[in-house]
């Protein structure tokens, strides 16, 4: 069965990386995906990556998105807006507990609906 999808976006590619490697290791069988940095590996945040991230995460049952800071936001919305599909979810939410919260959700199967409001709870 497919699960909700996580993605990781921050300005800093060995954010994301440490968030999902801490996941991992609870949380071995939902696609995370992450979008760290500029397109030339430098501190920022990357339109192409974010989409990139939210194509891959998606298995057609839902996508999580959560964001560290300022423009991280503003780029998720808009590659939200870009992506064709209305099944990925921006989160506001702490980053790495946010997200820990939401794999474990997902491994258990639940609708974006179902996580999203497990998510919204814990914060």
């Amino acid at each position: 069965m497919s699960k909700v999808g996580i993605v990781l976006i921050s300005h800093s590619a060995k954010v994301v990386e440490g968030i999902k490697e801490i996941i991992r290791q609870v949380v071995k069988d939902v696609p995370i995906e992450t979008a760290g940095g500029t397109d030339e590996n430098e501190i920022g945040t990357s339109m192409e990556k974010i989409q990139t991230a939210i194509t891959n995460a998606n298995q057609g049952v839902g996508t999580l998105v959560f964001y560290d800071i300022g423009s991280a936001k503003m780029n998720a919305e808009i590659a939200i807006e870009m992506a064709e599909t209305d099944q990925v979810t921006l989160i506001e939410a702490p980053i790495l507990e946010g997200a820990y919260v939401g794999a474990v959700e997902a491994s258990m199967d639940k609708s974006l609906n179902e996580i999203c409001a497990a998510v919204e709870k814990a914060f």
